[in-house]
């Protein structure tokens, strides 16, 4: 092959490679292949409610109407206001648990007079009224126990006499009327509280509550925080903790003491009682 030749042959192949580059530019991309199917985001998980004559019966115990409507406990309460202030938390607490999938409270407050107990037994008989929703009550003040006074009820065995090794734990476990709330009462007050608190037959106990079925949510009635190490001790064995202040009565010194303390903890809320702030409208 001749010089010219090769050199012809050359800028042909040299043509042809660049008019393959012309058109691999100017040509468009191929259109993506259809789509098979459509991703959903999923919405909560749908809680089915459980029937009730499948759940574990407690022992009856009766109440007294008349003390539950002196001391403003659920459903004796007349005060609109009041009730849609309880469904409100009911709501919220309920919401933030699911959440974080937990389903154990201590519910304390800063001293004593704060209405902790109320608000406790308020919690309770509000979240009872969610079918989907079953509620234990402990009376964890072991000092001054009331859950069961604020109740008028009227039952043999309680927390106390389980800690001090006198009852089992299908003795002190009550139901009371309120469908889906068991309520576990104390009539014995224990000196070196928090020395209970933390031991086995405590422990035992938690664990027996957290495995009943159906799953419940647990609110544990806790002494005032800044009268004892109890809720201290107590804290890290619960998924969080709700103080309780009274408008016009919780000193600011208090508060920031406590505040001090539940910088510790896992704080779920704060709940003011006795607010002079009120909405008694027919609708709002």
């Amino acid at each position: 092959m001749s010089l010219i030749e090769t050199a012809i042959k050359k800028i042909q192949a040299s043509a042809a490679a660049q008019q393959a580059q012309t058109q691999a530019q100017t040509t468009p991309p191929a259109p993506p292949a259809p789509r098979t199917g459509v991703t959903q985001r999923k919405g909560p998980a749908r809680v089915e409610p459980v029937d009730p004559s499948s759940v574990r019966q407690f022992k009856r115990v009766s109440t007294d109407p008349e003390a539950m409507e002196r001391n403003c406990i659920l459903p004796q309460i007349s005060d609109h206001a009041a009730l849609r202030a309880y469904k409100i938390l009911r709501t919220r607490i309920s919401q933030r648990l699911a959440a974080n999938s937990w389903h154990s409270l201590a519910i304390t407050g800063t001293e004593s007079g704060q209405g902790k107990t109320l608000t406790a037994i308020n919690l309770a008989m509000a979240m009872a009224q969610d079918p989907s929703t079953y509620v234990f009550l402990v009376d964890l003040d072991l000092q001054r126990p009331q859950i069961g006074n604020y109740l008028g009820m009227q039952f043999d065995k309680g927390l106390g006499d389980y800690l001090a090794g006198e009852a089992g734990i299908n003795d002190i476990i009550y139901n009371q009327g309120v469908e889906r709330l068991a309520i576990i009462p104390n009539g014995r007050p224990l000196e070196h509280s928090s020395d209970y608190l933390s031991s086995p037959r405590m422990l035992t106990l938690q664990e027996a509550l957290n495995a009943e079925t159906p799953r419940r949510i647990i609110i544990y009635d806790m002494p005032p925080l800044l009268l004892s190490d109890d809720v201290i001790t107590f804290a890290p064995r619960v998924d969080g903790v709700i103080l309780v202040v009274t408008e016009g009565i919780t000193a600011r010194g208090s508060v920031e003491r406590s505040k001090e303390l539940l910088a510790e903890m896992n704080l779920v809320g704060v709940v003011l009682n006795r607010s002079t702030e009120r909405n008694d409208s027919a609708y709002y």
